[in-house]
């Protein structure tokens, strides 16, 4: 990585903390507030149903987000700590877990609509005259940009179907009892596996379509030029 990128990564680490985080905040304490619903306790007695950053923080998660927001890739993600679910409180614990597990996911698309809706104010109002272009907002605009594409990251990351990741919860639900104990077992090495596989740019060539066509869902259901967004956001696909 050049100097020229680094400092870039550096710049776009300090405007992506914000959303980065409030998105994977969110994905948890989605989890956690489905899981409580469904008749799981667990989280919310541990006070995991919080925007507080405090109880979900992951250090090796932190480090993560650190260094792929330095990175020139578009793939800026980290991890909470997993919210802790006991399945023995579920009517129907299997397809309980899916609904959980599809939840996270879910809540960091509506953050990146939350972010595109706030980029579509900023824009019109500086458009109208009602407030002046400024460095202060133009880091905003920004920095909204870039939380529409990492929660967008967030979501795909989370569903690649290996365990532990939400993906890997969903597909076993879904596959027959005695394969899914199986597939379970892929979890002891499963980040493992996800992260060789990221390096390799093995995924990094399966998720960025995939982001880029929720891009422009996102951007088309508030009005945005998705072109637009990746410009401001300075990162690359």
């Amino acid at each position: 990585m050049g100097s020229q990128d680094f400092f870039l990564g550096l710049q776009t680490f300090g405007l992506a903390i914000v959303p980065a985080f409030f998105g994977i905040i969110c994905h948890e304490v989605a989890h956690a507030w489905v899981a409580c619903k469904l008749g799981d306790p667990t989280a919310k007695l541990l006070g995991r149903i919080t925007l507080n950053p405090l109880p979900h923080i992951d250090l090796m998660g932190f480090i993560v987000f650190v260094l792929t927001a330095l990175s020139p890739s578009p793939l800026v993600f980290g991890w909470a700590k997993p919210v802790p679910i006991q399945k023995r409180y579920f009517r129907f614990p299997r397809q309980a877990m899916i609904l959980v597990s599809l939840a996270g996911p879910l809540a960091n698309i509506l953050v990146a609509l939350l972010c595109a809706g706030l980029l579509r104010i900023l824009i019109n109002l500086i458009a109208s005259g009602l407030a002046s272009s400024s460095p202060v907002l133009a880091m905003a605009g920004i920095a909204l940009a870039l939380g529409i594409i990492i929660n967008c990251a967030l979501a795909w990351f989370n569903l690649i179907p290996v365990p532990p990741l939400d993906g890997g919860h969903i597909l076993s639900g879904l596959l027959p009892r005695p394969l899914a104990r199986w597939y379970d077992r892929i979890g002891n090495f499963g980040l493992i596996l996800v992260i060789v596989l990221l390096a390799a740019g093995v995924l990094g060539s399966v998720l960025g379509p995939c982001i880029r066509v929720t891009l422009d869902i996102v951007s088309a259901l508030t009005g945005l030029d998705s072109l637009r967004i990746l410009q401001l956001s300075r990162l690359r696909f």
